[in-house]
């Protein structure tokens, strides 16, 4: 041994260092050979719906599966069809070469393929052209580093993904789903063998139409299994498939589902991955498609050709549906702009917004009364849509029916943020300077997406609270950034649900409809109609319009765009029964309040149309009511008397006093009001009501000393004495309204600051009493 070993030391040094070097050829890092290629896309929706397979960079269909994720039918099918030896050769088949140039070169014969699968990968993964000797002698070597550089099971695996299935289809993976419908995992026999088959002659006929396999596939497939069953068992319900007809689904009839959505998702997200969960719903996504196909049906007639949608649900913020256009493959509408990106005059679907800013920064309450009068704001004047004006109007009844004057005398007091800063703090983009719009803003002089708008509303429905929209499936959620406080937001949502419905809807066919907060949107020249709201856990956007911006005069939110509205919540509805509201609590620190409707201020007895409103302790500006008052009059001549009075000779009237502006419009509208009798004669002010009330709590010239560890604790009751005839105190805090009570009960206050305030109560005849009080907060 010893002298074989020193006779033959040059031999053995030579093949030890040959394996030393194949064994570090093997153990160096090595490029993943799945590299080179790029791959498709699988895109599913929230119930794991396939809604779209994508092309890869080269156009084809490409998907990459682990050899674990590939059935056991499949790789043994493969083996027996292509290179039993696959496992025992070194990246060649030498006796299968030898005997295939002879049948090629020698016999005369057709020509023959003796490449192994190794060698295959190598033609594939180096693009190499095999039809010579030269490049046989070449894919061999390429063959032969496979060998060297990766295992068994990672060259099976890549041959796999990168093998050819028919048309633009390579890899396993993207031929199981395209054909079958399943990954590759799920196959059963007669399809793991037709996709065996395919590799070596991916040109098989197959109908495009039905998807039906050609006689050669399917003699192919039925030979392989003729084989199989000589090395397998096969039971015999397996064994009957094979008598079927072989259906291949074509590339075709994929699923091409939410176009837009999709579109957006690719532009925005660079993610690898090859399976991708959405939020998309698909049904909702077909239900609203439905309606809006529907409709422009029905409209074609007036002119209305497109349409946009997206809705979202308010809970999380996931887009669950959106339509980018009516039909992604017209051309004439240029179907594959995604509307609910384009920037678009908003008309008056802004508007909830300025309101609800002047609720929060105390300008108004819901019933709060506005002049809907013509006014000037410096150089702008601006006008209602339907160019009349209406007099004094709540403010509820001004955003519903969308009162341009009061919408921009609401925009002109606000402060801390503007309309503009809050626009901007709500992430609409692309906006010019705040100069460039000056109060116009308000009326749609700016412009707004789709998606910019359904997230003010959905802002609305989350207690004030932004987020952006969601379209993938994450558990990261930002952080939500507060625009506006709760209460405002429950009060607007609550001001926007008292807008009726439309007679024209499906909603009059069904007795029991989801509350809807809705306001629609009209573009200056008939441009753009809106309608955007919330229902049940949802917000939703409808845009009508051109995508070239021409005009049409059946562009008006109102008439256009909300019965699609409607019809899509409806529609909801149906396929969804059980929906309902969510349940969201009264946010705290809210009053509901009696007042007087007429003026939007503090029930009086004198008020003839009586109320209730929301407002918010301190912050909505709630003052006695002014418009009615009591005057003591003569019953022969109908003025006003002076104290004392004689009961036998006078009466007493109550008269309307309204500013001259709003009497004008009433005069204009053919509803003079009758001027109240003048009282300047009188010496001193008709003091016929009774005593006012007289506040017994907090105590003249007390300091009122609090430790803010323990302010929440620590409270002043607020008590008054009053006339047997008052049925109610209304308290102030400089001038800030902070409740009602009843003249035997008290009212808590806890201050939040040190400093002098002046508290008045006043009671619902119109007389008050008032004081100073010290308050002193220290640790």
């Amino acid at each position: 041994m010893f002298r074989f070993i020193v006779r033959h030391q040059n031999k053995l040094m030579a093949l030890l260092l040959l394996f030393i070097t194949i064994f570090v050829i093997r153990l160096l890092p090595h490029a993943p050979l799945s590299e080179s290629l790029t791959f498709s896309k699988r895109y599913y929706d929230n119930n794991n719906q396939l809604i779209r397979m994508t092309l890869a960079n080269d156009e084809r269909y490409r998907l990459w599966t682990p050899l674990e994720d590939i059935s056991p039918d499949i790789v043994n099918g493969l083996l027996l069809h292509e290179d039993q030896w696959f496992y025992y050769h070194i990246g060649f088949n030498p006796f299968s070469l030898i005997r295939a140039f002879g049948a090629t070169y020698l016999g005369g014969g057709n020509r023959q393929g003796a490449s192994t699968i190794t060698m295959q990968l190598a033609r594939m993964h180096w693009r190499l052209n095999t039809k010579t000797i030269g490049g046989k002698l070449h894919q061999i070597a390429r063959a032969i580093q496979l060998e060297l550089m990766y295992s068994k099971h990672d060259i099976l695996e890549a041959y796999l993904n990168y093998a050819p299935f028919g048309r633009n289809i390579e890899s396993v993976g993207a031929a199981s789903f395209i054909y079958f419908n399943k990954p590759p995992s799920q196959v059963n026999l007669p399809e793991a063998l037709t996709l065996v088959v395919l590799p070596q002659s991916p040109t098989y006929r197959v109908d495009r139409k039905t998807g039906f396999a050609g006689k050669a596939l399917v003699k192919a497939r039925n030979q392989l299994f003729e084989r199989w069953q000589e090395k397998y068992f096969v039971d015999s319900n397996i064994a009957a498939l094979f008598s079927q007809k072989l259906v291949l689904r074509q590339p075709e009839r994929m699923p091409f589902g939410a176009p837009h959505f999709i579109n957006q998702i690719i532009q925005q997200q660079h993610s690898d991955a090859q399976e991708i969960k959405t939020t998309l719903d698909n049904n909702l996504q077909k239900i609203i498609s439905r309606q809006v196909n529907l409709f422009i049906e029905r409209n074609r007639i007036k002119g209305i050709n497109n349409a946009s949608v997206i809705l979202v649900d308010t809970q999380t913020m996931k887009v669950k549906a959106l339509i980018g256009s009516a039909n992604y493959f017209d051309n004439s509408i240029q179907g594959q702009v995604n509307g609910t990106l384009a920037k678009r005059s908003p008309g008056s679907t802004l508007k909830p917004f300025i309101y609800a800013l002047g609720i929060d920064q105390g300008v108004l309450h819901p019933r709060t009364i506005l002049k809907d009068v013509a006014t000037d704001f410096g150089s702008y004047t601006p006008e209602n849509f339907d160019r009349n004006f209406r007099g004094p109007i709540s403010a509820t009844d001004a955003l519903i029916h969308s009162r341009n004057i009061p919408a921009v005398a609401v925009a002109s007091k606000l402060h801390n943020p503007s309309f503009y800063q809050f626009l901007v703090n709500a992430h609409i983009q692309k906006l010019a300077d705040e100069s460039h719009y000056g109060l116009s803003l308000v009326l749609g002089g700016g412009e707004v997406t789709a998606q910019e708008l359904v997230g003010l509303y959905a802002m609305l429905a989350n207690e004030g609270r932004w987020q952006p929209l969601q379209f993938i499936e994450t558990t990261e959620q930002p952080e939500p950034q507060k625009l506006l406080s709760p209460q405002t937001a429950f009060m607007t949502i609550d001001m926007l649900k008292q807008n009726t419905r439309p007679q024209d809807v499906l909603s009059k066919m069904q007795k029991k409809v989801v509350p809807v907060a809705w306001k629609t949107g009209t573009s200056w020249g008939f441009r753009d109609a809106w309608t955007a709201g919330t229902f049940g856990n949802y917000a939703m956007v409808v845009w009508l319009g051109n995508f070239d911006g021409s005009g049409n005069n059946a562009f008006v939110g109102v008439d256009a765009a909300t019965p699609l509205f409607f019809n899509i919540v409806e529609s909801i509805k149906a396929y969804y029964p059980n929906l309902r509201e969510p349940n969201r609590p009264l946010p705290p620190n809210l009053k509901r309040i009696d007042i007087c409707l007429t003026s939007g201020n503090l029930l009086t007895q004198w008020c003839k149309a009586k109320g209730k409103t929301w407002f918010i302790p301190g912050v909505s500006p709630i003052n006695p009511d002014t418009i009615f008052r009591p005057v003591m009059v003569d019953n022969q001549t109908g003025k006003a008397v002076c104290p004392p009075y004689d009961l036998t000779t006078s009466h007493l009237a109550v008269f309307e006093y309204w500013p001259s502006d709003l009497a004008a419009v009433f005069a204009k509208a053919g509803i003079p009001k009758k001027a109240p009798p003048s009282t300047k004669h009188c010496g001193s002010s008709q003091n016929f009501l009774g005593e006012p009330p007289k506040i017994t709590s907090p105590l003249k010239n007390v300091v009122y000393q609090f430790r803010t560890t323990k302010q929440k604790n620590e409270q002043i009751s607020f008590t008054a004495n009053s006339d047997g005839d008052v049925k109610s105190l209304y308290w102030f805090v400089n001038n800030n309204f902070i409740g009602q009570t009843d003249p035997r009960k008290a009212l808590s206050w806890i201050p939040t600051q040190s400093g002098t305030f002046k508290i008045l109560v006043l009671d619902d005849m119109g007389r008050s009493d008032s004081r100073n009080i010290k308050i002193e907060l220290f640790d």
